[in-house]
């Protein structure tokens, strides 16, 4: 930036000029802004704004009439045909439940970093709701401005997206013990809800992928699990009924998330025992029928209640799993890949949490010469 301007490059590459339009009741100074694709574009806008402004010519510019919930509507049309139908669900559920109550009739010029944060506010002290869903929200707040930014030229820009910070939380893993009853547990008088929850325990599989699979998805000849799908619950918007959600079977939660993996040996005597063969069948079932996560939730809470297990639920397996696996020396990204991961990162972030004789035990590989005996 040149000294004496206003014009400086900004992140998405565009320049911005800035110039004082005038002042406000108060004495304070209001200002206007222009932006180019080049510095001389911007240069000669702010230019031709700031001859106006001494002139005494008024700037106007075409008055917009339409509001925050108009282009909400206009951006879920938008991505509607790139999302999978859960996170259409999603993000359409965001924006009639929370953003358009709040936000709906405002106007993309009233829009500001401090309407935002007002707006952050209100959902965490009046509504309640979650950091972690909040920032979710907001999240997609954050993509709406950005395509009002884009339809209205920059309008938007100076817009401030500023999130609660979350608190970082100890993510629950059964200790060695609980996870030697639980499987001890389990190998009594086995059926297909405890052949669940020890898959989740020995594959770090999801609850909805775990529901979804079908024998067609086991490969004894080649000894793989092939995780093609996932079950959830979502809302049925298209229901007309009583029915306020339905049952969805569809593709994984990520590009990544659709992967094989290795059977263990005890794993695969498992499914020999239960093995039928008919390949559209679930695995859980044996019929055409998925079972419902939240009846393998329950089924979860029960035997940890008969295990003495507490503060459990079933992702509580896959955190297990992944902890267990670098412990035994698993490369990071042997693990991402089996986890169905984005990133390594996240496998290292999220999940993988060394215990202190883990920790002790790769301290004294140091080998450091004692000078103090």
């Amino acid at each position: 930036m040149a000294k004496g301007e206003n014009i400086f490059k900004r992140k998405d590459g565009r320049w911005e000029a800035r110039y004082e339009k005038g002042r406000d009741s108060a004495g304070k100074i209001k200002y206007g802004f222009c932006y180019g694709k080049t510095y001389a574009e911007a240069k000669a806008k702010v230019t031709e704004a700031k001859s106006k402004v001494l002139s005494g010519t008024t700037l106007t510019s075409p008055k917009n009439t339409k509001d925050f919930s108009y282009y909400c509507d206009c951006w879920l049309n938008l991505r509607s045909t790139q999302l999978r139908t859960s996170s259409y669900v999603k993000y359409l559920s965001c924006i009639e439940n929370h953003i358009k109550p709040y936000m709906g009739e405002v106007r993309p010029e009233a829009v500001s970093t401090e309407k935002i944060s007002a707006f952050s506010q209100y959902m965490l002290n009046e509504k309640g709701l979650s950091i972690k869903s909040v920032r979710d929200i907001l999240t997609c707040v954050r993509s709406i401005i950005t395509y009002i930014d884009r339809q209205t030229g920059g309008e938007l820009s100076r817009v401030e997206i500023i999130y609660p910070r979350e608190a970082s939380k100890d993510i629950r893993i059964l200790t060695e013990q609980e996870e030697e009853d639980l499987i001890l547990y389990l190998s009594k008088e086995i059926d297909f809800g405890k052949f669940a929850v020890y898959l989740a325990l020995r594959t770090g599989m999801r609850i909805g992928e775990i529901c979804a699979l079908r024998w067609k998805d086991i490969s004894f000849t080649e000894e793989i699990i092939r995780v093609n799908a996932t079950v959830q619950r979502i809302k049925n918007i298209d229901s007309q009924g009583n029915s306020k959600t339905i049952l969805m079977i569809g593709s994984p939660k990520s590009n990544k998330s659709r992967r094989t993996i290795p059977l263990m040996p005890d794993i695969a005597a498992l499914c020999g025992r239960f093995y039928q063969n008919a390949p559209e069948h679930f695995v859980l079932t044996g019929n055409e029928h998925c079972m419902e996560p939240r009846k393998l939730q329950r089924y979860l809470k029960k035997y940890a209640r008969e295990c003495g297990i507490e503060d459990i639920h079933f992702h509580t397996l896959r955190h297990t799993f992944a902890t267990r696996c670098i412990e035994v020396g698993f490369d990071v990204k042997t693990l991402s890949e089996i986890l169905g991961h984005a990133s390594i990162s996240v496998t290292l972030d999220r999940y993988v949490h060394p215990n202190m004789n883990l920790k002790k035990e790769n301290m004294n590989r140091l080998k450091i010469m004692d000078c103090f005996s």
